[in-house]
């Protein structure tokens, strides 16, 4: 049978014209996975298709047992009707009536019943995903709070967030992506939070995704929805913290999760939401704002202290006699500006080899490259010692941000600011930061501005930024997403407060 004929129309009644195409299509018998189990019902010849690694077998077996038990008198007169509002001890059915419909929902998961003599299928969604137990994801982890995590089934992550966020407005939207792949995405919020515009941009950006398949998930997403694809600022925040993605939902942003990936998506997300962490709403108020305060000192570190110390080794004079002390006492056999780009390809050489070498001996590989080699290096003076030591400030300072994608991008902007300022020295260091500066204020997440609220400035916002608030002052959600609902706090709430 030509699948080019058959393809978009309805269910024959037919069973052998239907499971021929079926077989066609989904390779029975070449695919060992793909399985059709024929038998009769009542009198009536039906076939259940599923794939195997899909299927809950004992679910499958309950059901078939209760079919196989009908007879024939229960089934004589609207036998589909019966077996779908009556015989079938299982709430999550559907119907379908064109093939290649059929097709798509088992390849997704569900089992598919076509009944001999019905121009209808009955979708039985059985399937039962591989998938690991939440735990605590790595980056994000903390010393106080929940420890569970996302994983890479699309149902599970969906039912972390739901379990936080109670509300009836709670949606959960899903959509398929890919000719081939038929990826499903899932797009979260309030509906009387989030704003209508950013909704519907998110949605229509997802929707217009045309590719073969979504292998890579929500890296694959990302490169289609964002605007900028060259830029090197991230345009989405990545979590993997239910608790993170629910907090961000209260707040006006949509997250988008991808099946087989256990990182979700906020949108729109600007420069500060990847430079917070849910440590610090974990701890006091003065311990979550001094947190913050080390992280931002570590990031300003990791990008200018290296810059700042060779331009003063250049440039001696620009120094006042007080810090003249400031620079290498030996310089070394190569040139500054190259022991630094050395040094920082070198830490990201070793940051990639930890990567991909076993776990018992990521660390014995760390002290080779961070002691053995840097220590000989200085010793037959290829390097500066003073190279070594900002070279592990800065290593150190990129890390504490909990974002994996700003702090690849820092890496890139410190490399540029170290050329810059190797090359035309305090014009090189200045010039640079005002390129990185207007290039994140040109930036845009979603039509929302990447440095607010310091770019335009908003000065009660940035005060949230810099200085946590108590979370029973915190009440109204940030003016820049638009909410429906821009108060966080009830009325009724804001009475019971003490005085």
């Amino acid at each position: 049978m030509s699948l080019k004929l058959t393809e978009g129309k309805r269910i024959s009644k037919k069973l052998d014209e239907n499971l021929a195409f079926i077989t066609e299509k989904l390779g029975v018998g070449v695919s060992f996975d793909v399985l059709i189990r024929q038998f009769k019902v009542g009198g009536k010849d039906v076939a259940l298709v599923f794939v195997d690694g899909f299927g809950n077998g004992e679910l499958i077996t309950l059901i078939m047992q209760t079919l196989i038990a009908t007879r024939r008198e229960e089934l004589c007169t609207r036998p589909y009707k019966k077996l779908f509002e009556e015989r079938i001890p299982y709430m999550e059915l559907s119907e379908v009536q064109q093939l290649d419909d059929l097709v798509k929902e088992v390849l997704a998961g569900p089992s598919a019943l076509l009944i001999d003599g019905e121009d209808s299928a009955i979708i039985l969604d059985t399937r039962e995903y591989p998938v690991r137990q939440p735990e605590e994801p790595d980056i994000e982890k903390l010393t106080r709070g929940s420890r569970d995590g996302f994983v890479e089934t699309l149902l599970f992550n969906v039912t972390l967030v739901r379990r936080r966020l109670r509300d009836p407005g709670f949606r959960a939207e899903v959509m398929q992506v890919g000719q081939r792949s038929k990826t499903d995405i899932a797009i979260l919020y309030i509906n009387d939070v989030v704003d209508p515009g950013l909704l519907k941009t998110v949605k229509s950006r997802i929707e217009n995704i045309k590719v073969d398949g979504l292998p890579m998930a929500e890296k694959s997403v990302e490169e289609f929805i964002v605007e900028g694809k060259y830029n090197i600022f991230p345009q989405v925040r990545y979590t993997e913290r239910p608790d993170v993605a629910a907090i961000h939902i209260l707040e006006g942003h949509v997250v988008i999760i991808v099946d087989t990936s256990p990182s979700a998506m906020i949108a729109p997300a600007t420069f500060f939401h990847h430079v917070q962490h849910a440590e610090e709403y974990r701890q006091s108020i003065p311990s979550g704002v001094y947190v913050r305060w080390i992280r931002f000192m570590g990031l300003f570190l990791s990008l200018f202290i290296s810059p700042i110390w060779l331009l003063f080794s250049l440039e001696p004079q620009l120094l006042p006699q007080s810090l003249a002390f400031i620079g290498p006492e030996d310089p070394g056999l190569i040139p500054l500006t190259l022991q630094f780009i050395i040094a920082h390809l070198g830490i990201d050489l070793i940051r990639m080899a930890t990567i991909h070498t076993p776990s018992p001996i990521t660390v014995a590989l760390g002290f080779i490259g961070a002691i053995l080699v840097g220590d000989i290096a200085v010793q037959v003076g290829i390097f500066a010692p003073e190279i070594i030591l900002y070279s592990a400030i800065v290593a150190i300072g990129m890390f504490s941000t909990p974002s994996w994608e700003l702090s690849l991008a820092f890496r890139l902007i410190h490399l540029f600011l170290l050329l810059s300022t190797g090359f035309l020295k305090l014009p090189g260091l200045i010039g640079g930061t005002l390129i990185v500066f207007v290039l994140m204020a040109l930036t845009k997440s979603f039509k929302t501005p990447y440095m607010w609220p310091l770019v335009p400035f908003n000065g009660s916002a940035m005060l949230d930024i810099l200085f946590r608030r108590p979370v029973s002052l915190a009440g109204l959600r940030p003016e820049i997403l638009k909410t429906g609902d821009s108060d966080r706090l009830p009325s009724d709430s804001k009475e019971d407060e003490p005085k």
